[in-house]
């Protein structure tokens, strides 16, 4: 079987702007439904302690720790989004491209509370429903669903070599291995 031809930059491109818009379209959807039904910091069971929807307006990070420097998580956000939208332009991947657009729409998901929610303009408060007290006694939404998974997908494609372009670590080693060869048989 042959390997897969790397993707145009466009379709990498396309790839991460529509994942990305579909994620940030989900998380704004939920929270609107959360905003708009739930009751505020009362838990409501859905799978009994398993899952609870827990409505709270999140003023800090993990936690809400930082609550005091929330303008640094705007700032913390908006930089990740550019980093990713620059590094969209250069993808060739499809895993990359798949990773990044998601990462992207849960960044782009929490910037926007950042952004434009009360109290206002950057120090918005994070809108937060998803609750597993079983678990962890943190409160999530679906865009924190997306950069947890986004940052572990990072890592683990780092870890296992595979680059923006598509190619993987050992390929261009052998590459390197191979030319090293023919340059001592020249000799």
């Amino acid at each position: 079987m042959s390997p897969r031809l790397p993707l145009r930059r466009s379709a990498a491109g396309a790839i991460v702007a529509i994942l990305a818009a579909l994620v940030l379209a989900a998380d704004q959807f939920v929270k609107y439904l959360t905003t708009e039904n739930l009751p505020y910091q009362e838990p409501v069971p859905v799978l009994g302690e398993f899952l609870q929807l827990y409505y709270v307006r999140n003023p800090g990070a993990a936690f809400s720790l930082g609550s005091d420097v929330t303008w640094i998580f705007t700032i913390a956000l908006a930089v990740v989004a550019g980093v990713i939208v620059w590094k969209a332009f250069g993808l060739r991947s499809r895993l990359w491209a798949v990773v990044l657009g998601a990462l992207l729409g849960g960044v782009l998901g929490n910037l926007g509370d950042r952004l434009f929610r009360d109290p206002g303009f950057p120090v918005g408060h994070v809108v937060d429903m998803i609750s597993m007290p079983w678990m962890m006694p943190a409160i999530f939404n679906v865009a924190d669903i997306f950069i947890v998974t986004g940052m572990i997908s990072v890592a683990l494609l780092v870890v296992f070599g595979l680059r923006f372009d598509g190619s993987r670590e050992r390929d261009h080693e052998a590459v390197e291995t191979d030319a090293e060869a023919d340059a001592l048989a020249a000799e």
